[in-house]
């Protein structure tokens, strides 16, 4: 009961001062976390539900809301949620993970109080603790312009999101066991679309509109590959930024990556297949949708287009060619080629290389060596009261170590305002897909084989895409450049889920000696304790 005052109290505050202020609107959300059947590959299996949808409601905002988003766990295990892409400034207290954040206990409530400040675009939130995400819980995120901000792009007749992914008809605690054991998981069992298999959703059109797609990959391990039947795609944003409109007839969509694309329903009037296939892997997987024209004549005829399978140069020329649009409004009235991202001296130089070592007998993976492993309390909360012992700073080097793989709470040190060339470097032989969450980045270049300071002169310094989410293809290199503009405890990852379990992740402390506002928010007085943390108060000394 007292923790309901203190919320309350909270919220009160939250609206007297947004009132008095004429502060950007509050939308509240009150979700439950239930467990349920469900049956996406036409088996049943135990999936994660919020308000009983797979997948989950879906967040509309718009550029700067606060939103209020009250989250009642009961399943019989703790439970976080968070954001793929939210940039949650100056409040990772807000962010979801593990690093940041204590895990909601069973029969327990935490309201996430965030702003989506300064943000366009498309996203999707997801459960973050062990393989949950394999048992669903995720859904989309979409973030408007406000109305006061010129889009490129005529309003479209309706938009519609689009979450697919590969999917196990395997229960996520049976898939945990598996990665517990040493071994890496199996080849998916299937591909879903809106929770879905083959044919089980269908998107209605009427003939002669555009429509805005808004497409995310939410899988666990598996690039993939979107197209729609003789039609023509306008891609118009990604991740945040408004792109060059290039158009497409299939776009790779890498693990955890978002974009939006326009269709126009400019062919003759029946059904068309909406298709979903994986990349890069040798047995190809293939699920599909209708697009059904309101004045269909017909069902959809002969087979699902194919599209590209293992090429990786096409992949690599195709996301070369996604590019920034400079002359567009982004979240802010200013064109997004106002920010002269080249024109900036970069503070430092990190090499991130990815590897795959066996450590105790068991399948790992690791970020230069340093195969991440979560500590008792989370890192932000240690951070915050000062308990030692928890983590150490530069445990995680700037660079390839070409040592063998070892265990560790790997944390990176970071100065607040600095501006990071940062290398993703891949001798393996699968794509890997990383991000980073608080910020986003400039992809100013990829190519394939060792990345040298010679590799600089391709880099691409006027109208790259800035995301938050990269692909760096397999015995290759992607380079970004990344102001560190956001205060706090953030996790750099790979988005393949079985990677990051097994230790591909670590944290970037983003430090300001300035104890202030300015640069982050107090803690939450309503901020779940765990671990070592336990004990102390949230309250202002």
């Amino acid at each position: 009961m007292g923790e309901c005052k203190s919320f309350c109290s909270l919220i009160l505050v939250f609206l007297l001062v947004a009132c008095a202020s004429g502060e950007d609107p509050y939308r509240f959300f009150n979700w439950n976390v239930t467990y349920g059947d469900i049956y996406p590959l036409g088996v049943k299996q135990q999936g994660i539900l919020i308000n009983g949808q797979f997948p989950g409601p879906q967040i509309d905002s718009v550029t700067n809301d606060n939103l209020i988003i009250s989250v009642f766990n009961s399943l019989d295990e703790p439970f976080l949620l968070s954001w793929n892409g939210i940039q949650q400034r100056r409040n990772s207290w807000q962010d979801g993970v593990y690093g940041t954040n204590c895990p909601i206990p069973p029969g327990k409530n935490f309201t996430y109080v965030l702003q989506v400040k300064d943000q366009i675009g498309s996203y999707f939130y997801f459960p973050s603790l062990g393989l949950h995400k394999a048992a669903g819980g995720y859904g989309g995120f979409q973030i408007a312009s406000r109305s006061v901000i010129p889009v490129p792009f005529p309003p479209p007749a309706g938009d519609y999101t689009i979450l697919a992914g590969d999917w196990y008809k395997q229960n996520h605690t049976d898939l945990k066991a598996i990665l517990d054991g040493g071994s890496d998981l199996p080849f998916p069992d299937g591909l879903l679309i809106n929770g879905r298999g083959s044919n089980g959703f269908t998107f209605n059109v009427d003939q002669g509109k555009t429509y805005r797609f808004w497409i995310s990959n939410v899988g666990l391990t598996t690039s993939i590959n979107f197209r729609i039947q003789g039609h023509k795609m306008l891609l118009v944003e990604v991740e945040g930024t408004h792109s060059l409109q290039n158009t497409y007839d299939s776009l790779d969509i890498h693990l955890g990556q978002s974009y939006s694309v326009l269709v126009t329903a400019d062919q003759p009037a029946q059904d068309y297949y909406i298709v979903v296939s994986t990349r890069f892997t040798s047995q190809v997987l293939t699920t599909t949708s209708i697009l059904h024209y309101s004045n269909s004549a017909g069902s959809v005829s002969g087979p699902p287009p194919g599209g590209p399978t293992t090429q990786i140069d096409w992949s690599l020329e195709q996301a070369r060619s996604v590019r920034r649009n400079l002359t567009a409004s982004g979240p802010r009235p200013n064109p997004q080629g106002s920010y002269h991202y080249g024109m900036i001296n970069t503070t430092r130089t990190i090499r991130l290389a990815n590897s795959a070592p066996i450590i105790n007998g068991k399948q790992r993976y690791a970020v230069n060596g340093v195969s991440f492993i979560p500590a008792d309390t989370p890192l932000k909360l240690a951070d915050y009261f000062k308990i030692s012992g928890i983590f150490s700073l530069g445990s995680v080097s700037d660079g390839p170590t070409g040592g063998s793989g070892y265990l560790q709470t790997s944390v990176m040190a970071a100065d607040f305002r600095g501006y990071v060339e940062i290398v993703f470097e891949n001798a393996e032989d699968t794509v890997q897909s990383w991000h980073i969450d608080g910020h986003s980045f400039f992809v100013v270049g990829m190519d394939g084989g060792q990345w040298s300071s010679a590799n600089r002169l391709s880099y691409n310094l006027r109208d790259t895409i800035s995301r938050s989410t990269v692909q760096v293809y397999p015995n290759s290199w992607t380079a970004i450049y990344m102001p560190l503009d956001n205060v706090g405890m953030w996790n750099v990852r790979s988005e393949n889920w079985a990677r990051q379990y097994l230790g591909q992740q670590f944290y970037l402390r983003v430090y300001s000696p300035a104890n202030s506002w300015r640069d982050e928010y107090p803690i939450p007085t309503n901020a779940l304790l765990c671990g070592r943390a336990l004990g102390h108060s949230t309250r202002p000394q």
